[in-house]
C-alpha cells in the first residue's frame, strides 16, 4: 500500500469506520444466530430469518440506487449509520424489561436492519471512489478487503465470548457503540459532491433516473458481463462453501465441530492474506485477465475438492487425511475468491460514471443475493440426493463454463471507459425516446 493512499484522510477515516460497524454488525449477526436457535431450537425458523432478509433487497433495491445517486452521501452514511445504533438500543431496551424477543420482533428486527444496510451499501459504493484517485482503487479495495476479512474472522470469537458471558442485551449495545463510533468518524470525512446531488428531485426524475440505470445495465456489454458472471460464480460457489464443504466434513469424512472451525477460520486467514500475497501480481495485470485466470483456477480447484470422498483417502487415519487437503485447497480457493473480488470491485468503479455508481452497486448486489439462496436450494437437493463428489465437480465446472462463455468479452474488458458507458446510455435514451 502508497503512502500516498495511508496520507488520505478521507478515505482512512472511511474505511477505519467501516471497520469499527462491521466487526460490531458481524458480531451481532453471530450472537443472533446463537440467540434465534437457543430460543426455539428450529432449524426451519432460523433459515426463515435468513429467507426474509432478502425481501427488503428484492423490493428496495431500485430505490435505495437512485437514492445513493441522488443524496449526500456523506450526510447518508452518517445518517443511517445513527439509524442502526437507535434501532440496536430500542431492542435492547426492549430487552431491559422482557426477558425475550418474540419471533415477530426478531423478523422486524431483521428487515429494518436490512433495509437500512442497503441504502448504506447504494452510498457506500459512490463514496470510496469519490474520495481516492482512479489509480489507487486497487490498493483501496485491497485494504478495505482485509479489513472486513479481519472483522469477519474475529466476529465469531467475540460474539460467542459476548452471548455466553452476557447475552444478547449486551451483544445489542456494543452493536450500537460500534455505530456511533462509525458515523463519528465518518462525520470527518469530505466527500465530493456529484451532478446528481444538486438536481431537482421528484418523482417524475426518480423515475427517469431510474429508467436510465435500467439502460445503463441493458446497454454497457462490460457491466452485463460483469453482473452474468457474478450471478452465475455466486449460483455454483456460494452453496459450495455454505452447504458443500459443511455437509463434506460433518456428514462425509465425519470430522468434529472444531475442525470445521478451523476450515472457517482458514477461509477467513485467506480472505486477509490473499490482498497482501497477490498485491504485487494484481497490479502487474490487467484486470480482465485476473478475472479469467482466477475464475479458471477456482474452478479446477473446487472440482479438485471431489477427491477427497474418494474411500482410499477418506478412511485413512478416520478422514484427517482427506479433511487436510480440503483445508489446503480452501485456503488457495479463498485466496482467488478474494483477490476475484478486489478486480470486480475495482473495475466497476474504473468503468461506471460516478453518477450512476449507486444504481449499479445495487443491481449487481440484488442479483448475486438472489442467486444464492436458489443456488443453495438447488445444490443442497443435489448433496442429498448423490456423491457429493460429483456434485462439487458441478460446482466447479459451472464456473469453468461460465469463463468459456465470457471469454472474449471479460478478454477486452480494462478497454471499455466511462466515457464509452455514457454515450451507451445517450444513444439508449435517443432509442428510447424515438419509441
Amino acid at each position: 500500500m502508497t503512502k500516498k493512499l495511508i496520507k488520505n484522510k478521507n478515505y482512512m477515516l472511511l474505511v477505519i469506520g467501516n471497520f469499527v460497524s462491521l466487526l460490531g454488525s458481524n458480531i451481532l449477526q453471530f450472537v443472533m444466530s446463537l440467540y434465534v436457535l437457543e430460543l426455539t431450537g428450529s432449524a426451519t425458523l432460523f433459515a426463515s430469518m435468513l429467507a426474509i432478509s432478502i425481501l427488503p433487497r428484492i423490493l428496495l433495491s431500485p430505490i435505495a440506487g437512485v437514492f445513493g445517486d441522488w443524496f449526500d452521501k456523506k450526510k447518508a452514511i452518517v445518517l443511517l449509520d445513527l439509524v442502526n445504533a437507535f434501532i440496536l438500543s430500542m431492542f435492547a431496551i426492549y430487552l431491559i424489561f422482557n426477558d425475550d424477543l418474540t419471533i415477530g420482533l426478531i423478523y422486524l428486527f431483521v428487515v429494518l436492519l436490512e433495509t437500512t444496510e442497503i441504502f448504506f451499501h447504494s452510498a457506500m459504493s459512490v463514496v470510496l471512489p469519490s474520495v481516492v484517485e482512479e489509480e489507487q482503487y486497487l490498493e483501496a479495495n485491497s485494504l478495505r478487503t482485509m479489513l472486513v476479512s479481519f472483522a469477519q474472522l474475529l466476529a465469531p470469537i467475540f460474539g460467542a465470548m459476548i452471548f455466553g458471558a452476557f447475552g444478547v442485551m449486551v451483544a445489542l449495545i456494543i452493536a450500537s457503540i460500534t455505530f456511533v463510533l462509525s458515523a463519528t468518524s465518518e462525520m470527518f470525512i469530505h466527500v465530493p459532491k456529484t451532478k446528481a446531488e444538486g438536481q431537482i428531485k421528484n418523482l417524475k426524475s426518480f423515475k427517469e433516473d431510474l429508467v436510465e440505470g435500467i439502460q445503463l445495465v441493458k446497454r454497457s456489454k462490460s457491466i452485463r458481463t460483469i453482473m452474468s458472471i457474478a450471478v452465475v460464480v455466486n449460483f455454483a460457489l456460494a452453496p459450495f462453501f455454505s452447504v458443500g464443504l459443511m455437509f463434506l466434513i460433518k456428514e462425509v469424512l465425519s470430522q468434529s465441530d472444531m475442525r470445521l472451525g478451523l476450515l472457517q477460520t482458514s477461509l477467513g486467514l485467506a480472505m486477509i492474506l490473499s490482498p497482501l500475497l497477490l498485491m504485487k501480481k494484481l497490479k502487474q495485470m490487467a484486470l480482465g485477465d485476473v478475472l479469467i485466470k482466477g475464475f479458471i483456477l477456482m474452478g479446477v480447484l473446487v472440482s479438485l475438492v471431489s477427491i477427497s470422498v474418494f474411500p482410499s483417502l477418506s478412511s485413512i487415519n478416520q478422514g484427517l487425511f482427506s479433511y487436510l487437503y480440503v483445508l489446503v485447497l480452501c485456503f488457495f480457493i479463498g485466496v482467488l475468491v478474494t483477490a476475484v473480488n478486489i478486480s470486480v470491485n475495482t473495475l466497476i468503479q474504473k468503468i461506471v460514471p460516478i453518477e450512476f455508481m449507486g444504481r449499479t452497486s445495487t443491481v449487481l448486489g440484488l442479483l448475486s443475493t438472489i442467486a444464492i439462496p436458489i443456488g443453495q436450494m438447488a445444490f443442497g437437493f443435489l448433496y442429498d440426493a448423490i456423491n457429493p463428489g460429483v456434485v462439487m465437480i458441478v460446482n466447479g465446472m459451472i464456473v469453468l463454463l461460465s469463463v468459456a462463455l465470457y471469454y472474449q468479452r471479460i478478454k477486452l474488458i480494462d478497454e471499455h471507459s466511462k466515457e464509452e458507458i455514457l454515450e451507451e446510455v445517450n444513444v439508449g435514451k435517443v432509442s428510447l425516446n424515438e419509441v
